[in-house]
């Protein structure tokens, strides 16, 4: 299968710059202790490994194509003693296959817009979401990328691959069967979106 487009995994230093407390942010997307959790293009876990000290000893599973990232993020955990941080390498158009039982949270930090096949990808995530599951989609606004600086360069993915909040819900809602049920904004350049089922 191919890569998705732009999912590059950018330094912690500029994610750090963006949002300094990952932890705050999955807190105001009403991420839970006791809930599972996936994370679908974790890269090397800058959200995974917060996730999974919120919802310990549940576990949080940290899906990515990438192995050499998913290295990187078992080797953090270890470093920070978290047990639960579960990497798995696949891809999220056979997400149902690399998961053992369904999740509490679907989480999709940074990478919707990159995804092709986004009907297939939203189908997985439904198919591995408990009965009363929950879908988090953190994305960059639609702005131009020359106005989305980190550190005094433009950053994100291409201005063309963005996505408006109202997009972005139109899409999910048209392929699975969920509601957006709360929109938060996360300074300076993302919002986030909370769907329940």
């Amino acid at each position: 299968m191919d890569r998705f487009q732009n999912t590059r995994q950018p330094d912690w230093n500029w994610w750090g710059k963006l949002w300094p407390t990952p932890g705050e942010t999955l807190r105001e997307f009403g991420l839970e202790s006791g809930e599972s959790v996936v994370e679908i293009g974790s890269g090397n876990g800058y959200f995974t490994l917060p996730a999974a000290r919120i919802v310990a000893p549940e576990p949080v599973y940290a899906l990515d194509l990438d192995e050499t990232l998913l290295d990187e993020l078992e080797s953090l955990a270890a470093q920070q003693e978290i047990s639960n941080a579960r990497p798995v390498h696949g891809d999220a158009r056979a997400l149902a296959e690399h998961l053992p039982d369904p999740v509490d949270v679907a989480l999709v930090a940074n990478t919707f817009h990159g995804v092709d096949d986004r009907a297939s990808v939203l189908e997985q995530i439904a198919a591995v979401l408990a009965e009363d599951g929950k879908l988090l989609i953190l994305n960059w606004y639609d702005s131009p990328r020359e106005q989305t600086t980190v550190a005094d360069e433009p950053r994100g993915p291409p201005t063309e691959l963005r996505l408006s909040p109202e997009e972005t819900r139109q899409i999910v809602e048209e392929a699975i069967d969920v509601t957006l049920t709360r929109q938060i904004e996360i300074p300076p350049y993302h919002y986030g979106l909370v769907f329940e089922r």
